[in-house]
């Protein structure tokens, strides 16, 4: 049992509508480095049809993401934009390409939409 002052430390389950979510740490969650990025280039995967190739600037350097949203945005939308992403992500091969962070994005059904500043922002800023 704990208190008020004392934190839970025994992993936690809610349902929500019919799943289950683990709970994680708020220092679990300050681990996680995310910041906007600004679309530089956007270049359909050589080897996937759903997948984009996004070189992003994120304040003072640039990576490459691969990004699944090449159903829902087309070249011309995503070139210019400022996403939020997660930057210290593990880099992953995805269908033989290097990505190295992921952008965030929300479903609703089937219209996904990216997550991002409602103002003007620099490349880089950290997202609280």
């Amino acid at each position: 049992m704990t208190t008020d002052t004392e934190p839970d430390t025994e992993p936690d389950t809610e349902s929500e509508a019919g799943s289950e979510t683990t709970l994680i740490s708020i220092d679990d969650f300050a681990k996680v480095q995310l910041r906007t990025a600004k679309v530089l280039e956007v270049e359909p995967h050589p080897k996937a049809d759903k997948l984009w190739l996004l070189t992003v600037d994120g304040g003072g350097e640039t990576r490459q993401i691969v990004a699944g949203v090449r159903a829902h945005y087309t070249q011309e939308e995503l070139k210019g934009r400022t996403i939020v992403m997660v930057w210290n992500l593990q880099p992953a091969t995805i269908r033989g390409v290097e990505s190295r962070g992921m952008l965030l994005a929300v479903a609703d059904q089937d219209v996904v939409r990216l997550l991002g500043p409602d103002g003007k922002v620099a490349p880089g800023c950290q997202v609280h």
